[in-house]
This record gives structure tokens, sequence and C-alpha cells, in this order.
């Protein structure tokens, strides 16, 4: 026995015993908590940010409702051009002409009342706020999802303490069972054994490094963010205390028929749904309808020589007739007009236009693009009220009845959902909060266990398998306490999901 004694006491060094327990975890270059978690999360998650971009649609919706109100304006102009040719007017009477520029403008006010129109502004600003209730429960479930992710990364680092702790118990039992066998106090099968314990145990702590980086890669991808360092440099800082349940069904049922988005937001769907019928009744009712409008236009010929021949050939014919009327009135001993080239702006030859009307007539053409010729104002009010259009109205009042039924429907389910949720997840994290003593008390009696297996081996009056036994039913047991603790945090998360609020400080 004191042999025995004296190789217990010149084992292993710590230091080496520790480069032998497994691989070393890295030195954490970046600390990461929950809220800065969060907050990357709502800053980059795709998801999110999908549906936080439904607001702006939203909004200008809401505009575009109160603008169906007010008058519409318009302002249009436009060009047109014709090509020169011959105007045939029938019975062999040919006339040429020339190709014409042209140019345009309208400007309108246009006004158009319904009930529908009257209706939109409440409609709208109804799924506005919906819209934003439903981003809040986005924003609600990727808290929870980025809390319960952020606990399972915690979980999976306190497993990996786990699996360390496991690597270190087998080393020892491994240089206890060699240092027996030198002695001849123990068996090569023993040590053997011993050896095999001890690379399951750095296999499994090889397997759970990989979990916690899984894990944190996980937590990365819902924040929508690429790791800034290796994963295995990353450490979470959060801790979460353990703290035993005072809540009280009651209150928390009707916090979240009060608080919870999702719910929320078909309580304003239905709402927006109640409209939509109301919309659909205003297409019996009369509708106001007013216009008003300004115009003016423009038409110039290209060819300056056939406006002047076709302005001469009507001063000459305007003089022939001032000539007739001439002889008539000097037959009837009345004093003649005068001089009728001069009157119909010919020069006294009569072959020629006047330089003064020859200057006239090609300013008056001189009229493309600019310079309009206004037409008169013209307005008008029509009320029409429809008597018979088929059966479209009564089709969209039913489509619209049964969009409100459905959204009632909708909003009852929710509040079912979120009832049964509540009071589910209040009872399981009552469950889950018992469960942590039971599993405390277990992993007390396995470390017990083991001390009581290690202290029989080394006194020779155990075996290697009691100590294999009590090591593998003290990991279970500390990972089963692990994995209850953190499912009480998860439970409290998912019941905050389900209040659409948090209940820790």
């Amino acid at each position: 026995m004191r042999r025995t004694w004296l190789l217990l006491a010149t084992l292993t060094p710590p230091g080496i015993l520790q480069a032998q327990a497994g691989p070393v975890a890295p030195q954490p270059a970046v600390t990461l908590s929950l809220a800065e978690a969060l907050q990357q999360a709502r800053a980059n998650n795709p998801q999110f940010l999908q549906q936080r971009n439904n607001a702006n649609t939203a909004r200008w919706a809401l505009r575009n409702a109160w603008g169906g109100l007010l008058p519409q304006a318009s302002l249009s102009g436009g060009l047109d051009y014709t090509g020169s040719g011959e105007a045939n007017f029938g019975q062999g009477f040919v006339r040429p002409t020339s190709a014409v520029m042209g140019s345009s403008y309208t400007a309108g006010l246009q006004w158009n009342l319904d009930g529908s129109r009257l209706l939109a502004p409440s409609a709208e600003r109804a799924n506005l706020r919906a819209t934003d209730e439903e981003i809040t429960n986005q924003d609600n479930s990727l808290r929870f999802s980025v809390t319960t992710q952020y606990l399972a990364a915690l979980q999976a680092a306190a497993q990996v303490q786990v699996s360390r702790q496991q690597v270190e118990r087998q080393q020892i039992f491994l240089d206890l069972a060699n240092a027996k066998y030198r002695v001849g106090q123990g068996t090569l099968v023993e040590v053997r054994q011993a050896e095999v314990q001890k690379a399951q145990a750095d296999v499994a702590l090889l397997r759970a490094l990989q979990v916690e980086n899984e894990a944190k890669l996980e937590l990365f991808r819902l924040m929508g963010v690429v790791p800034p360092v290796e994963v295995e440099r990353v450490m979470l800082s959060d801790s979460f205390p353990l703290a035993e349940p005072a809540f009280q069904l009651d209150e928390l049922i009707r916090l979240a028929g009060e608080q919870n988005p999702a719910l929320r937001a078909l309580e304003l769907r239905r709402r927006a749904a109640s409209l939509g019928v109301k919309q659909a009744k205003s297409a019996y009712l009369p509708s106001l309808f007013f216009r008003a409008g300004w115009s003016g236009f423009t038409q110039q010929q290209t060819d300056d020589g056939l406006l002047l021949r076709q302005a001469l050939g009507s001063a000459q014919g305007s003089a022939a007739s001032c000539f007739t009327t001439d002889s008539i009135r000097t037959g009837a001993g009345l004093a003649p007009i005068g001089n009728c080239y001069a009157t119909a702006g010919l020069d006294p030859s009569g072959t020629q236009l006047l330089p003064s009307v020859r200057r006239s007539v090609l300013e008056a053409n001189d009229k493309f693009p600019f310079e309009f010729t206004r037409q008169p104002f013209s307005a008008s009010l029509t009320i029409s009220l429809p008597l018979f259009t088929g059966f479209g109205r009564s089709l969209r009042l039913q489509r619209a009845r049964e969009a409100e039924q459905d959204a009632e429907e909708g909003a009852r389910d929710q509040a079912l959902r979120v009832r049964t949720d509540v009071t589910a997840r209040f009872l399981a994290l009552q469950t889950a909060f018992k469960a942590i003593g039971v599993q405390a008390q277990s992993r007390e009696a396995a470390r017990d266990q083991l001390r009581l297996a290690q202290d029989r081996y080394r006194l020779g009056s155990g075996t290697a398998l009691e100590v294999a036994d009590a090591q593998n039913a003290v990991t279970r047991a500390e990972g089963d306490y692990v994995n209850a603790v953190y499912d009480y945090h998860k439970t409290l998360a998912a019941l905050e999901a389900a209040l659409g609020r948090p209940l820790r400080p």
C-alpha cells in the first residue's frame, strides 16, 4: 500500500497532464453579447429586411389614398406633320396643298369622388398599421431565433467543458492504471481499457467542439453577417442566471392578448377587411365627376410660295368682285367704291401683293411650334348613379364579405393559438425548472459515485470497470444538467416570443 501511494504522488505533472487532455481551447479574439447579436441581426438579417421594406410600400399606399381625394392635373402636348399633295373636292376641282406642321397642348383638371375613394384612406391606414405590426412580429421572431441560437451556442460551449473534464478524468485514470501496472498491482487489460476510454473521450471532445462551432456559425447566419475572425476565437460573453419562475398564467394570457404582434396585425387586417365591405357597398351610391380644360394649337405651311400664290389668287378674286360691284353701282348712279386693287391688297398693276400684305401673310403663317391659338375654356360636372351594371358589384361585395369573414376567423384562430402557446410554454417552463433540480441531484450523486469508485480502485478493492462506468455516469449527469439549464432558458425565450415582449431585464 505504501508503494502505491508513492506512485500516485509521482504521477504526471499538471502541465503535461493538461497537454494530454485533448485540444486546448483557443484564446478568444472577439466577444459577442446577446444585445450585439440582436443589433446586428436587425441591421443585416435578410428576411427581416425584406419584411421591413414592406413599410415603404404601405406608406405610399396611404399617400395614394389621400391623393385620390384631390383633383388630378394633366398637361400634354404634341406635334404633327402632313405632307404636300392635292386636295380633290370633286367635279374635277383639284387644289394643291402645302406640307403642314402643327403643334398642340391640352391642360386639364379632373376630380372623381365616390364612396370607395372616400373610405380608401381609412382602409390603407389600417393596412399600414397592420404592416407595422407584422414587422414587429418579424422582429419578435428574429429576437426569439437569435436568442435561442445564442443559448444553443452557450449550451454547446458548456458541453465542451463537460467533455474536457471527462478527458481530464480519463487521463488521470489512464495514468493511475499505468502506475498500478508498473508496480504489479494492475493488469495490462486495465491499462488498455483506460486507453480506450481516453480515446473515446478525446473523440467526444472533438465532436463537442464541432457542435459548438456549428452553433456559432448558425448564430452568425441569423445575424446576417460573416464571422469577423475564425469562429473558434469568438466567445459569447452573456450569462443567464437561474431564477424560479414567478409568473401568473392569467396575467401572461392577458399580456399576450394585448401585445402579441401577430395577433394585433390580424386584428388590423380584419378592420381593413371591414372597410373593404363598405367600399364595395359604396358602388351602389352616386359618384361625382368634374372636368375642366384648356387647349391650343398651331398650324404652319412649309411652302411659302404656294401660300403667297393662294393669297394672290384670293386677292385677285376680291379685286374682280370689287370691279363688278363698282360697275353695278355706277350704273345705278352711285359713287364707286374706290381703288379695288388697293382695297384687295394688290399693287396698281393687280399682279402682285402689296409688301405689307405679303409680310402679314408670312407672319400669320409663322406660328409653329409655340404661337398657339387658344381654344375656349371648357368645364363639365357629372353626377352618375349606376342602376344596373350586370352582377359585378354584387360579386365584389360578396368577395369583400368573404375576406372580412376570413380575417375574423384568422384573428380568432391566432388568439386561440396564442393562448395555447402561452399556456403550454408556461407549463413547460415550470417543468424545466423542476428538471434542473432533479438533474442537479443526479449530478451530485454521480460525482459521489465516481469518488467512491476512484477511492476503491486506488485501494485495490475496486475494478477499472467500476471507475469507467462511474466516469461515464458523471459525464451523462453533467451533460444532462447542462441541457436542463439551457432548456429552461430556451423555454423562457419561447414564452417571451408567444407574449411578444421580453420577460427578463
